[in-house]
């Protein structure tokens, strides 16, 4: 097959009209419509649909443009782990990492690490929500994340690596209710609340441990950034609930009341995701790699802090 007229393809329906795609191409339009036209004959199917308003990809044309996708990925790391072979890793890596997150928590770390290890590799950090990610991965537009959940999700492989429990984290004596070490799901109903909104996994394992205790979440705030949290707590704006490692690597935790939410506990599984039908380039692997020695050298317990002080 003729990589070339994949990747012509793949600008076709990027643009949305033939006419752009020649012209982001440099090729001239009755040479990108005959690639195309050979294409639908090798498959012995319409891959477009053409109209005034450009064109759009049939079915068997969805199908096709997410597998050119992957076929020329894997081209891509082909050359590249040749151009490579016997030498150090080198190359672009594409790292994905839940908000909220220890992931994220570990961001710098994971950044530095990879600098002094791997100086050819250039690190590429996206920080998203699980959806967003586990599509792009699919997609072969990212090698690999690290976020809450634990699968299943066609397309995409879990590999759970750290379980962490929920904190309620607020101003003392404030939002958040007196006492030290342990809070129970029953004394958080009082408690207003700044959580994600329902598409992260936080928001979603609080809100199942709430209806299934026949309880009420108090949410006066849905808030997906994480300045504007950081902000919010201070300003005495609402409590939060976090695993302590994203808690204390975005929150000046030491003002602010830390208790463990109890009766029941309530536990967040941070996986790393792969895709399901594409093996990691070298350079990838050895970052896949170096993130698992950062996370399990990490001690996500507040009494840890507490002891450094």
């Amino acid at each position: 097959m003729d990589t070339r007229r994949l990747y012509s393809f793949i600008k076709i329906i990027d643009a949305g009209s033939i006419t752009r795609a020649a012209d982001i191409l440099h090729i001239a339009q009755p040479a990108l419509s005959q690639q195309l036209s050979a294409l639908e004959t090798q498959f012995g199917q319409q891959l477009l649909i053409r109209s005034k308003r450009g064109v759009a990809p049939t079915e068997a044309g969805r199908a096709l443009y997410r597998h050119a996708q992957l076929i020329l990925r894997q081209v891509d790391l082909a050359h590249a782990a040749v151009e490579v072979s016997g030498r150090a890793p080198a190359g672009s890596v594409s790292v994905g990492l839940a908000p909220y997150s220890l992931g994220a928590a570990l961001a710098l770390p994971l950044l530095k690490s990879v600098r002094e290890r791997y100086p050819d590799v250039l690190l590429h950090i996206n920080e998203n929500f699980g959806g967003v990610i586990s599509e792009a991965i699919m997609t072969g537009r990212m090698d690999m994340a690290f976020i809450y959940g634990a699968g299943p999700l066609r397309g995409v492989q879990f590999e759970p690596v750290r379980t962490e429990d929920l904190f309620l984290i607020g101003a003392p004596g404030e939002t958040a209710p007196p006492g030290q070490g342990e809070v129970s799901l029953t004394e958080l109903t009082s408690v207003p609340l700044l959580l994600p909104s329902r598409i992260h996994t936080i928001r979603q394992v609080v809100d199942a441990a709430f209806q299934q205790a026949s309880l009420r979440l108090n949410v006066v705030g849905e808030v997906e950034s994480a300045l504007t949290l950081v902000n919010a707590v201070a300003a005495d704006l609402g409590a939060t609930v976090l695993p302590w490692s994203a808690a204390r690597a975005i929150l000046d935790a030491r003002s602010l009341s830390v208790r463990r939410i109890v009766d029941p506990v309530i536990q967040v599984r941070l996986s790393v995701v792969t895709s399901d039908n594409q093996p990691l380039s070298e350079p990838a692997l050895a970052v896949h790699d170096l993130f698992l020695e950062l996370i399990t050298s990490f001690d996500g317990s507040p009494n840890e802090d507490k002891d450094r002080q």
